[in-house]
């Protein structure tokens, strides 16, 4: 626990972002990751003030680094660790949604349907 720079791979894995330093790794490879609003590679390093956004699910989450970490923590003290800016999502309703085995629409389900997602 100290404020040395750190791989960003290894922070993020070590602030439980990632279940896995290769995870966090390939994130970093595919662009998912940018620090200070600049991909990354999973060498870069990271120090106290930097932002983070990580590419999670089709939204992006922002965590400035207060603490660098090496090894992997236990989730109080990893959350202790970064700063959360990450703005709240805003619920989204479920769609047409059908049970799986259901089987095929009736008409009046297809109307339906066809009205919750705007294709009057």
């Amino acid at each position: 626990m100290m404020d040395a720079p750190v791989r960003v791979d290894s922070w993020l894995w070590a602030v439980r972002v990632y279940k896995t330093r290769s995870a966090a790794t390939t994130a970093c490879r595919a662009g998912h990751i940018r620090v200070n609003s600049a991909k990354v590679k999973a060498a870069q390093t990271v120090k106290p003030g930097d932002e983070v956004r990580i590419r999670i699910s089709g939204f992006d989450r922002i965590l400035t680094v207060r603490q660098t970490l090496t090894k992997r923590v236990g989730a109080p003290v990893a959350a202790l660790a970064y700063e959360d800016r990450t703005p709240a999502r805003e619920p989204q309703a479920a769609l047409g949604l059908r049970d799986r085995g259901a089987g095929r629409p009736t008409k009046r389900e297809r109307r339906d349907i066809d009205k919750l997602r705007g294709r009057d």
